[in-house]
């Protein structure tokens, strides 16, 4: 008989969702958090390194979709502490330098899966 151990840092099941869809020319994300999307690792940290590998997550989804980060249209963020809003906008401008930033609306939740600090969803076009 084989036992096998997931990492405590590891989603216990893969995900029941698409990491993103398109349709007519757009590109709708799901959710991402500070999770790799190719071994469904989890980095959990501070709001800072959260946001900072969920938007590495989402940048490589939408890559890997023909589209990426200066093709984003709209974001919705979702973060468990808007005392932490400036640290987030800190890192968040460094993904999205402008002129032409996304939209955005950003929420405050009580909690995210996995006790994630963020969670970020986007719709950009190709």
């Amino acid at each position: 008989m084989t036992s096998h151990h997931r990492s405590p840092h590891q989603l216990e099941h893969g995900p029941i969702f698409s990491w993103h869809r398109d349709h007519n020319g757009f590109i709708f994300t799901s959710g991402h958090a500070a999770v790799d999307v190719e071994t469904l690792g989890i980095t959990l940290g501070d709001l800072v390194a959260e946001t900072h590998a969920t938007l590495t997550n989402l940048r490589r989804t939408l890559e890997k979709a023909g589209s990426g980060l200066d093709k984003v249209l709209k974001i919705t963020a979702f973060i468990t502490d808007m005392g932490q809003f400036a640290a987030f906008n800190k890192v968040y401008g460094k993904f999205f330098p402008g002129p032409q930033i996304p939209a955005r609306t950003c929420i405050e939740v009580a909690r995210l899966p996995f006790n994630f600090k963020v969670e970020i969803e986007a719709i950009a076009h190709l």
